[in-house]
């Protein structure tokens, strides 16, 4: 069985979406690390430089990034980098559409690799896709 090392994109102040997605991995049969920057467990990084490289190097590890596309993602900075990266990498994009959301940011819309709803399902059999 493959193991899937995944990047999970996502606002801190969303960590809630954050949980969920971990759980749903979790309590899969899929075997994966993950290399996501939760805010439990932060990069030791006091400047921009220091973290962007940390995010580079998280990003680096991961197979699959999965972007959280809630539309405050169209107004973080930072998500926007991890999302520059991951393409840059040439990494697969899976964007997980949050319920309730009408619509998704135009930049995830047009890097994803992959857009599907928000349940545990959908995002398991993309992972397994790729």
């Amino acid at each position: 069985m493959s193991i899937y090392h995944v990047f999970i994109s996502h606002a801190w102040h969303y960590g809630d979406q954050y949980n969920t997605v971990v759980d749903w991995l979790e309590e899969s049969t899929l075997l994966f690390r993950n290399y996501s920057v939760p805010k439990h467990d932060p990069v030791d990084a006091n400047n921009t430089a220091k973290l962007k490289s940390a995010l580079t190097e998280q990003i680096s590890h991961a197979n699959i990034v999965i972007i959280i596309a809630g539309m405050y993602a169209a107004h973080s900075g930072w998500i926007d980098y991890e999302i520059d990266e991951a393409v840059c990498m040439k990494k697969t994009i899976i964007a997980l559409k949050p319920r309730g959301n009408e619509r998704i940011p135009q930049k995830i819309q047009d890097t994803a690799t992959e857009l599907v709803s928000w349940n545990s399902q959908s995002l398991i059999n993309a992972i397994q896709k790729y």
